[in-house]
């Protein structure tokens, strides 16, 4: 399988049933209906709860604005024991089980969040933010992917070269053995193990 690419521009937003923000879902795999993982990026406009995923790992990383705190709850609700999160553009990801309640305060304005979600009781997932150069060497096949954010990203994958504009996803089946480098000012990382 070659690179799958889709830029933020092109994708047209979702309003959320609760007005307080825009979803583009840049990619829903293996289709949007039933999908096994998906990766958005949302404009949260006002605070407000999030909606729940039973049965989804979600992984949460502020792109800009002043941040967000979360305050995530157990199954019971948002209790006195809720545990609460202050995240800005230098935070690292964050992850979290779906089905939990979340309340989500922006800090100062608008925020933009990437998300990755993943339903599945045996695949596992990983996000990570990149600055400079990062090299990896697939220990097994996996989903590897991309997301330039506000500068191009170079990708070398197999001595195979591409470079990714900026507020771009691209991504990938990958096999084991294989060897990537990335080197970016501002870009996400993120493997899906099946």
């Amino acid at each position: 399988m070659t690179w799958q690419t889709v830029s933020l521009a092109d994708v047209p937003p979702s309003p959320w049933k609760n007005g307080g923000g825009v979803t583009r879902e840049l990619v829903a795999w293996p289709s949007a209906s039933h999908w096994l993982w998906r990766m958005s990026v949302a404009a949260v406009e006002s605070s407000g709860p999030f909606s729940r995923f039973e049965g989804v790992q979600r992984w949460f990383v502020v792109l800009s604005g002043a941040g967000v705190r979360l305050e995530i709850g157990d199954e019971a609700g948002l209790a006195a024991q809720a545990d609460t999160r202050s995240l800005t553009c230098a935070s690292a990801p964050l992850s979290f089980a779906g089905e939990l309640p979340v309340q989500c305060t922006l800090l100062d304005g608008p925020t933009q969040d990437f998300n990755l979600m993943l339903r599945s009781k045996t695949a596992t997932a990983r996000m990570r933010r990149l600055q400079g150069e990062f090299t990896v060497t697939a220990d097994t096949t996996k989903i590897i992917a991309i997301y330039a954010q506000s500068t191009w990203a170079r990708v070398l994958f197999c001595h195979e070269q591409m470079d990714v504009p900026p507020n771009t996803l691209a991504w990938r089946h990958c096999a084991a053995g294989a060897t990537l480098q990335v080197t970016a000012a501002q870009a996400l990382w993120m493997e899906i193990t099946p």
